[in-house]
């Protein structure tokens, strides 16, 4: 399990390479919702999206060998460009297997920031070829979600949010493989333990839901939705374990409703996400949560890299 000296730990460690990403209200949308209404722009971070926060801590602590052989990652995008900028940073190789449905921005990103690309299949088949590569060439393989360094670095999230919002009542937070929730569930439990902390899965790739209702870590055999950082076709025993101790609920959203969310962040605060980065705002949007009025609620933007072809045809 993560303690909060891990997080700790992780926020020194991280602190020289990311952004200190900013609290930002919106009273058009809160007044429309009936509560006082906070985003978390992870949108501004490094890469488009939180994933370096993780990544920088993992890579940090791989031992000098492990650095050595270079590093290997699945992704469908946003992992993969944090595992190649903070690779690049540390002066480690990096090696990222990504679907062939991957977006273009994020493929080109991903090659921009240093790693070598190598796409296979869909999502659910990376797994397999990630076990091929690796055993080709002898590379450290980076768990995708439920690695305790991992959590630890999205965990300083949490912490950041507590800095600029000290008694939050809910923190809704966007759940794909499980990292991200994992560590800012860990950092606002410790700290502020009354708040409620709500996942929110898009309904095409509830992997998190389908875990928590047959209490065992489950693979998706398919996944269809917009929001492709959200699709992963599975979780980590940690994550599971964290999200049962320490989240409060998980809710689910459709992609019409995410794509609705979409909209109405940048009608409204002018800010463009990513089909994930506004999922944990849907579900507020779209009334799956029961929040008193005038709660303080804490949304959290999680990453804005979206191609702007299809950008225009999700809105």
């Amino acid at each position: 399990m993560v303690t909060l000296n891990d997080i700790f730990e992780a926020r020194e460690i991280v602190k020289p390479y990311i952004h200190r990403t900013p609290m930002m209200t919106s009273t058009a949308l809160g007044e429309q919702l009936g509560v006082k209404l906070y985003f978390k722009a992870e949108v501004f971070q490094k890469t488009g999206s939180f994933k370096p926060r993780g990544t920088i801590n993992k890579i940090y602590h791989l031992s000098d060998e492990a650095k050595s052989n270079g590093v290997l990652a699945i992704s469908a995008g946003n992992l993969a460009a944090g595992v190649a900028y903070a690779a690049t940073l540390l002066g480690v190789e990096s090696t990222v297997i990504m679907p062939e449905s991957a977006p273009k921005s994020k493929v080109e990103a991903t090659r921009g920031y240093g790693a070598t690309i190598i796409l296979h299949g869909d999502v659910t088949t990376l797994f397999a070829k990630a076990d091929e590569v690796q055993q080709e060439r002898n590379l450290t393989f980076l768990e995708p979600w439920g690695d305790p360094d991992l959590i630890a670095g999205h965990g300083t999230l949490g912490l950041e949010i507590l800095d600029d919002v000290a008694e939050p009542d809910y923190v809704l937070v966007p759940v794909g493989g499980g990292g991200l929730i994992s560590g800012v569930a860990s950092a606002i439990k410790f700290k502020h333990p009354r708040a409620k902390v709500i996942g929110v899965e898009p309904v095409g790739a509830n992997v998190m839901t389908q875990s928590l209702e047959q209490d065992r870590v489950v693979s998706l055999s398919s996944i269809n939705t917009i929001a492709d950082g959200l699709a992963a076709p599975s979780i980590g025993e940690n994550n599971l374990t964290i999200v049962k101790r320490y989240v409060d609920d998980i809710v689910l959203v459709t992609d019409d409703e995410i794509a609705a969310a979409m909209g109405a962040i940048m009608e409204r605060c002018k800010i463009v996400t990513e089909p994930s980065g506004a999922t944990a705002f849907a579900a507020l949007l779209h009334g799956k949560i029961d929040i008193p009025q005038g709660a303080t609620v804490v949304c959290l933007l999680s990453g804005a890299n979206v191609d702007r072809s299809r950008l225009k045809a999700l809105l």
